[in-house]
């Protein structure tokens, strides 16, 4: 018995070596590198698929990578992302040729686009979106943007900060997730007359609507998104501009839990005005898409309708502490959820501390509120609050976000 005990003790010993080892050695060699081929590519700069390249990159790339300083795509910090992934910063991504990816070819570009591997063979963790499915026109039509002379991708001399990725998230890249392949044949647009092909090709392929909306981003199959944990059943717990946690929704057909009662005008409503059927605004990091036409729209309720049901209550997120409320401004601006974009002190994802000095009247500084897309034209992702926000709230309102900017400068 004795000598059955010394054995035992001896292999566990030898087990604990053999992971405290593999601990130390993830730990210290950060991400994993991969070889990466030259691909031949040379995309012609069309002012259609400039177009269309800035349309997706709005609602891919430009949430993570562009700055509200700069407002150019020179990175930011991904406050929203869970700190268990650790300290990440998105990069520069303008045309500098040292500090973005000016000198990158075509070719390097679509590579990283498609398999989430870098020119130097590093690879990119799973927050950063891999469109290894999308159709060759729709990468280029990136690729065609990020050449072009649009003001948010001009080369712009901003230093990358390095991301200080987690222990968990090397793992996570090494063992549960990897580089896609590189596609060998090419890959057409889908009939967008197909409400259900080209709606699975929105959510699953290009948007990644089920990565937010499934139960937790650990348990997500980026390879075959239909085998992810809790299929858009929701639940995920992400974060807003605060640190808060805001749970995600469930978009599965269920009817006391999800969204089975809605209408397919319910659901492009919805997504065009930010307000839900029952009147509740959406919140930051969800925003409105005002890229998507309304035959997207229609195709992303069409395939969403099919997905399982699940039922999963989601919990109620607490983004502020009204006790905390000082001045009846702040009550109304937390009343809103304002703070889920711009911040508690106003610099956030959508920064407001300008506005006291650009609107000098409270009521020009009620109408940019009222009818955003006015001043900060049609893609702006603000929502239009006439006839939401009460009349006797804009004055103290637009008071505290004076205050905001006179405290911020």
């Amino acid at each position: 018995m004795k000598k059955f005990f010394k054995y035992l003790l001896i292999v566990l010993g030898v087990i604990v070596l053999v992971l405290g080892g593999f601990a130390i050695y993830i730990n210290s060699s950060g991400l994993p590198t991969y070889d990466t081929p030259k691909i031949d590519l040379k995309v012609e700069v069309t002012p259609l698929r400039v177009e269309r390249g800035r349309k997706i990159a709005n609602m891919l790339c430009r949430n993570c990578h562009q700055n509200p300083v700069t407002k150019q795509l020179t990175g930011n910090t991904m406050v929203d992302l869970p700190k268990e992934f650790g300290d990440i910063h998105s990069r520069n991504i303008t045309q500098h040729p040292t500090k973005g990816i000016g000198s990158w070819t075509d070719g390097e570009i679509a590579y990283l686009l498609r398999t989430g591997i870098r020119r130097n063979g590093k690879y990119c963790p799973p927050y950063m979106i891999k469109l290894p499915r999308v159709p060759d026109e729709d990468i280029y039509s990136i690729i065609a943007y990020l050449r072009s002379d649009d003001p948010t991708v001009q080369a712009a001399d901003v230093d990358n900060i390095e991301p200080k990725e987690s222990f968990l998230t090397k793992v996570l890249s090494r063992v549960a997730f990897g580089p896609f392949e590189y596609p060998t044949q090419k890959i057409p647009i889908p009939d967008s007359n197909n409400k259900y092909a080209y709606g699975k090709y929105l959510s699953n392929d290009l948007l990644g609507c089920y990565a937010c909306h499934s139960a937790d981003f650990k348990k997500l199959d980026d390879h075959v998104p239909e085998n992810s944990g809790g299929y858009f059943g929701g639940g995920n717990a992400m974060l807003d501009y605060n640190q808060r946690t805001i749970y995600t929704s469930n978009l599965t057909p269920d009817k006391e839990t999800g969204i089975g009662n809605w209408t397919e005008e319910d659901f492009v409503r919805t997504m065009r005005t930010g307000f839900t059927p029952h009147g509740k605004p959406l919140r930051y990091p969800m925003l409105t898409e005002a890229d998507l036409t309304d035959g997207d729209l229609r195709a992303l309720y069409a395939f969403i309708k099919t997905v399982p049901v699940i039922k999963n209550k989601i919990p109620t997120s607490v983004l502020f502490d009204e006790t905390l409320d000082k001045t009846p401004g702040q009550k109304i601006f937390h009343k809103y959820s304002c703070q889920s974009c711009h911040g508690e002190s106003g610099s956030g994802f959508a920064n407001l501390t300008k506005a006291d000095v650009k609107y000098p009247t409270n009521d020009i500084l009620k109408d940019v509120i009222q009818h955003p897309k006015n001043y900060l034209g049609e893609s702006t992702k603000m929502l239009s609050w006439a006839g939401v926000i009460k009349e006797e709230e804009f004055e103290p309102l637009c008071n505290y976000v004076r205050e905001l900017g006179r405290k911020h400068n």
